[in-house]
């Protein structure tokens, strides 16, 4: 989908972005993302060891 992309692209977008949003406020929108891919980066973390705490607490059962 997005494999015809280019730098050029990128500095379009950017100059898009700097255009919309202004040069003010692009510094606390790039904090706002960067803040919410952390959460979502732990709330997967915490998901992942969840899953494997709860899987070590279930008796392994064989099939018969």
């Amino acid at each position: 989908m997005l494999h015809n992309l280019t730098g050029w692209h990128a500095l379009i977008v950017l100059a898009i972005l700097l255009l919309v949003f202004g040069s003010t406020k692009l510094p606390s929108l790039a904090k706002g993302v960067g803040q919410s891919l952390r959460i979502l980066k732990d709330e997967v973390r915490e998901d992942k060891t969840a899953s494997t705490t709860d899987d070590a607490t279930v008796p392994y059962r064989r099939a018969s």
